[in-house]
């Protein structure tokens, strides 16, 4: 454990941002702004999700942490292995760029990784995730960190109301791991040219699905799972298209699962096959 004069001295060392007139705030200010059309940079807070875009590849600009952070040596670790410019910010100047906002104590400014597209999904042998509707965004994040400890080899967001995967909302919720695999925000018209093109197999999730989740285990193929809204499931364009239908057996007075914990269980029941492959 560090000695609290090491970190002193650290702190010392560090330039400091002390003033709202640095240009570094207004880039912050800039970034935050929601009326931004062309994402080319964005906010990331916490270590967690830094330390994880970090290791996905993410080009940070610089990332900033107030003298209170308790991870600061942590911080100063992960920054001086990948020579990412790290500087100290004055609550006051903090205060003044996060307003009525939740104050993070570590955060940075990261350029956004160019967009993937369907291509990209095939440099993994894994499954491919189709969200069709799902719109909460607590849930596709909870959705692409499963989905990332598990093998899949990406996912597709179709009518999910993001219009970037750069969203600060995503990020959070995926807790970084949202540049750790392909994602993609394809029409229901390009998906399903994708998924027919490839010849594979769409396995719908359906209360009333003709198959369990034991089937589900035994095809050995790439397949595509589709998880559609809680209150409207998937579109008819894609259900419509299906090849299997699985359901997952639970109480009969239970109405339904919410579609990450689904998700979650259909792919630890796949994770043998991502893995093997």
């Amino acid at each position: 454990m560090p000695r609290a004069g090491s970190r002193l001295s650290r702190m010392t060392a560090m330039p400091i941002i002390t003033e709202k007139s640095d240009p570094a705030v207004q880039r912050i200010l800039d970034v935050t702004k929601h009326s931004r059309v062309n994402i080319k940079s964005v906010l990331i807070e916490d270590l967690e999700p830094i330390s994880h875009c970090v290791r996905a590849g993410v080009d940070f600009i610089e990332i900033y942490a107030t003298a209170e952070a308790a991870e600061l040596d942590d911080i100063v670790a992960i920054t001086a292995s990948r020579e990412i410019p790290l500087r100290l910010m004055d609550s006051a100047v903090v205060n003044h760029v996060f307003k009525a906002e939740r104050k993070p104590k570590i955060f940075g400014i990261a350029r956004v990784p160019r967009a993937c597209g369907f291509a990209d999904t095939e440099q993994n042998p894994g499954d491919l995730i189709v969200l069709d509707g799902v719109k909460i965004v607590g849930n596709i994040g909870a959705i692409i960190r499963t989905s990332y400890a598990l093998g899949v080899s990406g996912i597709v967001l179709i009518d999910s109301d993001l219009t970037s995967i750069a969203d600060r909302r995503l990020i959070r919720a995926s807790r970084g791991y949202v540049f750790s695999l392909p994602i993609i925000l394809a029409d229901r018209a390009d998906a399903a040219k994708y998924i027919s093109g490839n010849g594979m197999p769409l396995v719908v999730f359906d209360a009333d699905g003709a198959d369990t989740l034991v089937d589900l285990d035994r095809i050995d193929e790439r397949i595509a799972l589709l998880f559609g809204g809680e209150k409207t499931g998937p579109s008819s364009d894609l259900y419509g298209m299906r090849n299997i239908s699985v359901r997952i057996p639970m109480r009969s007075s239970a109405e339904s699962l919410n579609v990450s914990v689904a998700a979650g269980i259909a792919l630890y029941q796949r994770s043998g096959h991502s893995f093997s492959r």
